[in-house]
């Protein structure tokens, strides 16, 4: 007698997603994904929801209230991101997805491997040297050059103002972001050196992206600042913020703020001591946080809590919010609609219809009566031109068509008698085609017969 095979268990929908969610988020814990943003969705919740994909594939996303919070840049649709999520299914729609926990901006790799190739030439120069290096002097005027409407010259003129408001300050407007930055920095340095009005130049702008403060590591601006006569202190972004110019100029502050500070101190040993623990209790602070922040990601992967089922309920009132959305539109879209249908019916009742019939009308007879005012001239300038031949068969001059001619004395008169001329004398005669010059050799006063 056969055994029966083992019958395998059967579950339900919910079971099921619930057993790939958990294999999901055991297997792939934590993974980085680098893609292209799209159908990017930002619901009232703070909760964002979008989809990352490349030339073959697409995944769906979604980056909490407490994650997207933390972002030092703005995404949008289009921009290339890295981001470290793990992987988890949205049960509700059996939809696999991406839950994220971190996002940059794509591409940093390669702008960091120019930078190191960059800062190795010029090392291996000599421009990086700590030799080279100037000392700043206690300004009593300075050379600001940055973008005028940024947050950063705000800063500085402000430290400035409260801390020595004799020192003065000329700016030097700049791009400090995009294609033709560089070349805006480079003309302001060249312009300060020109000038000679300065005792020292900052350069420099507020935090961004390291796209954002790409133009500060360009090569041309770095051989620009190691040329210049003047000291330079470097101001680029945050103090994690290193750029080629950081390492070229004569001085790097952390921040334009810090610039403004060092230029405006005392310059006092305890001062500069304070400064430099500062710095060091700081970077201390940071490894500490990092460390912590690492500890606390590697605990979070590996527990599972409660807030999995509010961020499901969560996801799913945004997704109703957005149906709501769509259905109020379309709703609108409708409302609008007939709107339009009765603005028309009532525009075919509108008593311009009938203003319109009614210039026609008068166009048409304008027409007509130009037309009656031609044919009426044609008549009259037909019936001149009829007089003007009668006038002209009338005419002297007609005459000589028949052979005929006259005689005109010296002074043009005509010459109607033989009597009225003497014998010598020269006289013309005009004939039909031309004039004869004669000249009177004889004279018969006798009349015709």
């Amino acid at each position: 007698m056969s055994q029966r095979p083992h019958e395998q268990p059967v579950f339900s929908v919910s079971q099921l997603n619930d057993r790939a969610r958990q294999l999901l988020e055991i297997s792939f814990a934590q993974v980085r994904v680098k893609g292209e943003i799209s159908n990017l969705s930002r619901p009232s919740s703070g909760h964002w929801y979008f989809t990352l994909k490349d030339e073959q594939s697409q995944v769906r996303c979604a980056m909490f209230r407490s994650r997207t919070a933390q972002l030092a840049f703005d995404p949008k649709a289009g921009d290339r991101v890295e981001l470290r999520a793990k992987v988890s299914l949205y049960a509700a729609r059996g939809d696999y997805q991406l839950i994220v926990d971190s996002m940059k901006p794509a591409g940093e790799g390669a702008l960091l491997l120019a930078f190191e190739q960059l800062k190795r030439k010029l090392l291996a120069e000599g421009l990086l040297d700590a030799s080279l290096k100037r000392p700043i002097p206690a300004p009593r005027r300075v050379a600001i050059i940055t973008s005028p409407s940024g947050a950063a010259i705000h800063d500085m003129l402000t430290v400035f103002q409260r801390r020595d408001p004799s020192i003065e300050i000329d700016v030097y407007p700049s791009m400090v972001q995009g294609k033709a930055a560089t070349a805006n920095l480079v003309a302001a340095l060249q312009r300060a050196n020109r000038d000679q009005r300065a005792d020292v130049i900052i350069i420099g702008r507020g935090g961004g992206s390291l796209e954002d403060l790409w133009c500060f590591n360009d090569e041309s601006l770095a051989r620009a600042i190691a040329a210049s006569q003047l000291p330079v202190v470097s101001a680029v972004g945050h103090e994690v913020d290193t750029s080629i110019a950081d390492l070229v100029a004569d001085l790097r502050a952390p921040t334009p703020s810090a610039a403004a500070e060092l230029l405006s101190s005392d310059r006092s040993q305890q001062r500069q001591r304070l400064v430099e623990l500062a710095k060091r209790l700081w970077h201390s602070q940071q490894r500490q946080l990092k460390m912590a922040a690492n500890t606390v990601q590697q605990l979070r992967g590996r527990l599972r809590s409660p807030q999995q089922l509010l961020q499901d309920s969560s996801q799913r009132l945004d997704q109703l919010e957005l149906r709501l959305g769509r259905a109020w539109q379309q709703q609108q879209q409708h409302r609008h609609e007939r709107l339009a249908s009765r603005l028309a019916a009532l525009q075919h009742c509108h008593p311009e219809r009938a203003i319109e019939q009614q210039q026609q009308n008068i166009n048409s007879l304008q027409q007509r009566l130009q037309r009656a005012m031609h044919l009426h001239l044609q008549h009259h300038q037909d019936a001149l031109a009829h007089q003007v031949q009668m006038l002209n068969n009338l005419s002297p001059l007609q005459v000589l068509t028949r052979g005929y001619a006259i005689a005109q004395s010296a002074d043009g008169s005509v010459i109607r008698n033989a009597s009225e001329v003497a014998l010598g004398e020269r006289i013309t005669t005009r004939v039909q085609q031309g004039t004869l010059h004669c000249q009177v050799i004889g004279t018969d006063t006798e009349s015709a017969s």
